[in-house]
């Protein structure tokens, strides 16, 4: 999968911390981390999550190109 800078980009345009966004969604910082290193294959209900938290879509943070 590989790491997911484009959520990592997302957070530091909200100056948002993995804890922040981990947070807000109801999810460990770890878990975050995990998701953005490519680790963990988040459920598209987290992936919405995040997407909704981080104002961004689906294609603009998870899409593979």
């Amino acid at each position: 999968m590989g790491k997911n800078l484009r959520i990592k980009s997302a957070r530091a345009e909200k100056d948002m911390s993995q804890k922040d966004v981990a947070e807000a969604i109801g999810i460990t910082r770890q878990t975050m981390n995990a998701i953005e290193n490519g680790d963990y294959n988040p459920t598209i209900k987290l992936c919405r999550a995040i997407c909704k938290e981080l104002d961004r879509t689906l294609d603009e943070l998870f899409w593979e190109d």
